[in-house]
């Protein structure tokens, strides 16, 4: 994988199909203990929805229990920033594979104590990106 990093995403291209990026992504999040919450097929939404057509796009929204109840301990109201979303997407015959980063974005807590929690959860996604070819 190709790995890059923007302000607010980590992640990169991958040489693996769409379909397969999405199969190889679960496997390694649960290889790094996230679970897969829900499974959002943007694409297939669109169409229904709106009569789009769009390139292949899922969004899946996981969590890693143990760092989760962690997190809550220190910040009850730190559910509206959960899960944590990875996306999936074709543009222009490429695929990537996303995620926020968890560090930029529990920054907006303001709760040093969530620090350590964050740096795991990145430590973490960045397994999984480790994982994908």
């Amino acid at each position: 994988m190709d790995y890059s990093q923007s302000t607010y995403w980590i992640g990169g291209k991958t040489g693996l199909g769409f379909l397969e990026a999405i199969e190889k992504l679960k496997e390694a999040l649960k290889t790094e203990g996230f679970g897969v919450l829900c499974d959002v097929d943007v694409q297939t939404l669109l169409k229904s929805k709106l009569g789009l057509d769009t390139s292949p796009y899922q969004i899946l929204g996981t969590c890693n229990p143990q760092l989760s109840h962690q997190a809550l301990d220190f910040e009850h109201d730190l559910g509206v920033l959960l899960p944590c979303n990875f996306i999936v997407y074709q543009k222009d015959e490429e695929i990537w594979i996303k995620a926020i980063d968890p560090v930029k974005m529990l920054s907006v807590v303001e709760n040093p104590a969530l620090d350590p929690i964050s740096a795991q959860v990145k430590k973490k996604i960045e397994g999984v990106f480790s994982r994908i070819p």
